[in-house]
């Protein structure tokens, strides 16, 4: 056997012939194939119209409710919140090396500094988990 050839190769592909119920199936995908691309056209349209209004809605009601809060914040929300992303900031910077603890560095950090401020939630958050 020679290394740098390979044998010519001699197959030859033979389809099978189409039974009468593959042929009757071919031609009703074929004659119902425009109402078929009218039906998916039409849902996709309702569908698009209806996510779109409801996504629009949702957004406007989380967004005026968070522009709210930001305008009328809790006593001392910002210090809080200055210094959770900061402890996220120095979990990112603590964390050289490994993509794992790019992830639960500044998380964990993160969530030190949030239940040092809102010790209720964590312990409820806590018992769900």
């Amino acid at each position: 056997l020679s290394l740098y050839s390979s044998p010519a190769r001699e197959s030859k592909y033979v389809e099978d012939p189409q039974t009468q119920l593959e042929e009757g199936v071919s031609h009703l995908r074929h004659v119902m194939e425009p109402y078929t691309a009218w039906c998916q056209h039409v849902l996709m349209i309702l569908i698009t119209k209806t996510l779109s209004h409801y996504i629009k809605a949702l957004c406007s009601d989380l967004f005026s409710e968070g522009c709210e809060f930001l305008q009328n914040p809790p006593a001392g929300f910002y210090p809080r919140l200055g210094v959770i992303g900061f402890a996220g900031i120095v979990g990112l910077f603590l964390a050289r090396g490994s993509k794992i603890k790019k992830l639960v560095y500044p998380a964990g950090l993160m969530g030190i500094g949030a239940s040092m401020y809102y010790p209720q939630q964590a312990v409820a958050i806590a018992k769900v988990s």
